[in-house]
């Protein structure tokens, strides 16, 4: 087995989530109310922030989640990617989200296999460098595609290239509107990245290179 994820043994205390963001914050607040019905057992403990005054910051401000800003600044990837893992590192977080995180990282060693991205489409299709929000769908709608739908996987390096975890389809409709789709995709996610943080958590995710392995429930 290799490259497989260093999942955390299965405990009484909750998995540690830091979920990095771009926008809106639906994703982040998907996992917020989640998480308060505990649906999910997990805790947000940070969420970073790669742009200021955007939605998903009022969102954490509101839950009281601890909030901090990458540096837009900075001169290269890396150390970009510090100013994003350095707070996540410090809250502990076990796994890390990059809901609707429009940059690109460079994972730290620490943090290999344990970071998640999510995609509003069927990897490898419409996604990449410049597929995110509205365009990916606006990409289906154009291709005449007849189902569409999301994907949860393990991130790496590279735009929307790591092993994929779980994918959900959804039916694309002759009178299908961006806003409509992306409503349909937006509701899989909801359950599909919860579905995904809850194996993880338990051990049950394995990879050999680039095939994922869930295995059966102990």
């Amino acid at each position: 087995m290799e490259n497989a994820p260093r999942n955390p043994p299965i405990s009484d205390p909750p998995i540690r989530l830091a979920v990095c963001v771009s926008g809106n914050g639906t994703t982040l607040q998907n996992l917020i109310d989640q998480t308060r019905s505990r649906r999910l057992r997990a805790e947000i403990v940070q969420v970073v922030a790669n742009r200021p005054r955007i939605g998903a910051i009022d969102r954490a401000e509101a839950a009281g989640i601890p909030l901090a800003l990458a540096n837009r600044n900075a001169q290269s990837i890396i150390e970009f990617s510090s100013s994003v893992f350095g707070p996540i590192r410090h809250s502990g977080a076990d796994l890390v989200i990059l809901g609707g995180f429009l940059a690109l990282l460079k994972i730290p060693p620490d943090y290999k296999g344990r970071v998640l991205n999510v995609h509003p489409a069927l990897v490898p299709s419409f996604c990449g460098q410049g597929y995110y929000g509205a365009k990916v769908h606006e990409a289906a709608l154009a291709a005449g595609v007849k189902v569409s739908g999301c994907t949860v996987q393990f991130a790496d390096d590279s735009y929307d290239n790591g092993p994929i975890i779980v994918q959900r389809t959804v039916p694309v409709l002759d009178d299908d509107t961006v806003e409509t789709l992306a409503a349909r995709v937006f509701k899989e996610e909801c359950s599909a990245l919860p579905e995904v943080i809850t194996l993880y958590a338990a051990g049950r995710i394995k990879v050999d290179r680039r095939r994922v392995h869930i295995t059966p429930r102990v």
